[in-house]
């Protein structure tokens, strides 16, 4: 699934286009449907399936707007792009584990059951105005960054401490009955020894390079190693893990560094 493209109107671009999106939008909210559309991101681009989703708007408590109401485009899938999950062979959690995790969650609902993100400013960005404004007012500047991203320890422990720990207990015994109900056999199985008549002759691929091998080697003996192409030399450099680069005569100094030791 593509992310969703939000819209609003605009008279500089296409005038009366408020009254109809108002129209649309409207009569949308109003019947709980939707509209299929074609849909075309930008110019020159490829039109795709998509449904129109009429938002509403929504405010807090203070009666400010947190969404905006407007359009939302959601691009559809197409049946080759929906896949089946894989099939997963798990285990369920017993009824008693999941009872005593219950009063876990409760306990660690955000406000309201909701998350509001003005109430979790970014970090990097409040520490770089701080930053900012100790310089400007030459003032201290602060010691470390307040992060309210980070979960406050003390209150989840004095809320929910002791519930945590009787659930690591209810799990550690559901997970000893679990074991001795499992049959004690090893999933380990021994492989046996290859016979003979299973061990099969070298690639000749791999019989190849190794007389390639020894012809560099009798090639060096003789002092003609200036005779063997840069593909050879090459070759031979790179099975060996050294450098490759530089011209014909550094290849072959190389070789014969590396037979001379």
């Amino acid at each position: 699934m593509k992310h969703p493209t939000f819209l609003y109107p605009s008279e500089e671009g296409y005038v009366g286009s408020t009254r109809t999106f108002s129209a649309l939008h409207q009569t949308l909210l109003k019947q709980s449907k939707m509209a299929l559309v074609w849909f075309v991101p930008r110019r020159n681009a490829a039109p795709v399936m998509a449904a129109m989703i009429a938002g509403e708007e929504k405010l807090d408590d203070n009666g400010e707007q947190t969404i905006p109401p407007g359009m939302w485009i959601l691009p559809l899938p197409y049946a080759d792009d929906i896949r089946q999950n894989p099939e997963t062979n798990h285990i369920t959690a017993p009824d008693s584990l999941i009872n005593k995790m219950r009063p876990i969650i409760r306990q660690l609902q955000l406000q309201n059951a909701q998350y509001d993100p003005r109430r979790y400013p970014n970090p990097s960005l409040q520490w770089h105005y701080k930053i900012l404004q100790a310089l400007a007012l030459e003032e201290d500047l602060p010691e470390k960054p307040e992060d309210k991203t980070k979960p406050k320890y003390k209150a989840i422990d004095k809320r929910t401490g002791d519930l945590v720990i009787e659930w690591g207990e209810e799990l550690e015994a559901q997970y000893r009955a679990l074991e001795k109900s499992q049959p004690a056999t090893s999933t380990l199985v021994k492989r046996p020894a290859p016979s003979a008549k299973e061990i099969k002759e070298e690639p000749a691929s791999k019989k190849a390079k190794t007389e390639e091998l020894e012809d560099i080697k009798a090639h060096y003996e003789k002092g003609t190693l200036n005779k063997l192409t840069v593909a050879v030399l090459k070759d031979f450099l790179t099975s060996h893990s050294l450098p490759t680069s530089g011209k014909k005569a550094d290849l072959v100094e190389r070789v014969e560094e590396h037979f001379g030791g």
